[in-house]
């Protein structure tokens, strides 16, 4: 299974900008609420199953992502592996919650932006090319869809003062930026296709590109993965490479 896969806005489905629509509603929610604007839903035969935004801030729990929240939810009622449910995210899945998410067996990520301090889809590590304990079978995950949206998003919350930081910076000088670059082209981020080679959806069993070690490289990130959406921006206002 390869990296996650960008979708270029003219490939992508109307079906499925309209569920990212949904999660983009989850991250203004928390976004209004001084969260991490993350949103995310669960989706099975056109069908919203669960739906959740990130509430780090809210219980001090640096863990509650907004797809560990949605999968509280979910999994009573729907117990893995969810081949055939697809979750939509405003933010590429940190490592943390990539992992449950592999972990938990689901069939397709779909995601905004990408998140190049903690990506778990390639950004920063692939959990899809990792041969994990205790998971099921590799994901499809594509990302690109309402990119700049997402990336908005996280741009105006790190605008704002964070009244639960240590030390709040003062923003009041600080000017939203409004212009977007394209997505990265790395062999190990969300762009790795060529946008003018259409996605191939009946073959996702191409071999990932040799990593390196990347899997033994990981464990020196690990002491901040619980950060993950809590943390993807820095002062500079960018969601890592991809804003």
């Amino acid at each position: 299974m390869p990296n996650a896969t960008y979708i270029p806005p003219q490939e992508q489905d109307p079906a499925d900008l309209a569920w990212m629509r949904e999660a983009l509603i989850m991250a203004e929610e928390a976004l209004a609420a001084d969260e991490v604007p993350v949103g995310c839903i669960f989706v099975k035969d056109d069908q919203a199953i669960a739906r959740a935004r990130n509430r780090t801030n809210e219980w001090r729990n640096a863990t509650l992502h907004a797809e560990l929240e949605a999968i509280d939810h979910l999994l009573p009622n729907h117990p893995p592996p969810l081949s055939s449910i697809t979750l939509y995210v405003t933010v590429e899945p940190c490592v943390m919650c990539a992992s449950a998410l592999r972990q938990i067996g689901i069939g397709r990520v779909v995601y905004g932006c990408g998140n190049d301090r903690f990506g778990g889809c390639g950004s920063v590590i692939d959990v899809n090319s990792s041969d994990l304990v205790n998971t099921h079978e590799p994901f499809v995950a594509e990302g690109g869809y309402y990119r700049e949206e997402a990336i908005m998003l996280l741009r105006r919350f790190y605008m704002s003062e964070n009244q639960n930081a240590p030390n709040p910076k003062k923003k009041a000088s600080r000017v939203l930026k409004t212009d977007i670059p394209p997505p990265p082209s790395g062999i190990n981020t969300p762009s790795s296709r060529p946008a003018s080679v259409p996605p191939n959806r009946n073959n996702r069993s191409l071999k990932p590109p040799d990593e390196g070690g990347e899997a033994s490289a990981a464990a020196g990130r690990l002491a901040g993965l619980a950060l993950g959406e809590s943390t993807i921006v820095q002062g500079s206002g960018a969601v890592g490479g991809d804003a």
